[in-house]
């Protein structure tokens, strides 16, 4: 006979992560936003509208926490980069070790998907090469010398 799945509600996750040793609090720049974080890493979750695959959804996703605020995770090609608003640093390795372990738990309590290309590493939120910079400029249409214009 085929288990229920038990689902959670997003009150009943929060205490879940609480007694794995996450630090769960408000956070004040969302509303129903809770702001979780354990060894550095933070990511910031509301309640999950409809049928999104679990109780909770990102509003932030992980990264680590600066200040109070979770910063992104910035991947140039070359290194990877730890970017707030007011602060762009280089990433060390215990610090995408950190966003990684954080990821990887946090996927587990909620009831999220754990995708094979985020299990293989720490995966970045923004990417910029900078051999890509300028591509996003469109460039003017070739002339066609073939078509009539309005001149003739």
């Amino acid at each position: 006979m085929p288990r229920k799945t038990i689902r959670l509600s997003f009150d009943q996750v929060l205490e879940a992560l609480r007694t794995h040793g996450f630090a769960v609090s408000a956070f004040a720049g969302m509303p129903n936003g809770q702001l979780v974080s354990k060894s550095g890493a933070a990511a910031v979750l509301v309640p999950a509208k409809g049928d999104e695959g679990g109780p909770a959804a990102f509003a932030e996703h992980p990264g680590i926490l600066v200040r109070g605020n979770v910063a992104r995770l910035l991947d140039r090609g070359y290194q990877k980069f730890i970017k707030t608003p007011q602060y762009e640093l280089p990433a060390t390795a215990t610090q995408l070790q950190a966003i990684h372990a954080f990821s990887e738990e946090l996927t587990q309590l909620t009831g999220g998907t754990s995708l094979y290309n985020q299990s293989l590493g720490t995966t970045s939120d923004v990417y910029h090469y900078d051999r890509l910079r300028g591509r996003e400029d469109e460039a003017p249409e070739p002339k066609r010398p073939w078509e009539l214009t309005s001149g003739h």
